[in-house]
């Protein structure tokens, strides 16, 4: 016993902040993935409207 407290609520306590961590830390991997996803699916958007905009322009110097 420690401050007339059982060891065993010291361990829960740092047990509770180990999991915490563990959970800001995933938490935050997860969020850099997600980013990561979202700027490849982005230029793939920008690179599609980008050749729809040379097709265009192409289709519009065969008709003239």
């Amino acid at each position: 016993m420690l401050f007339g407290i059982p060891i065993w609520v010291f361990f829960c306590i740092v047990f509770i902040f180990i999991s915490g961590y563990m959970a800001l830390r995933a938490m935050r991997a997860e969020h850099h993935l997600e980013q990561q996803h979202i700027e490849l699916e982005g230029q793939v958007y920008l690179t599609r409207m980008e050749e729809e905009k040379e097709r265009r322009n192409q289709h519009r110097k065969v008709m003239m």
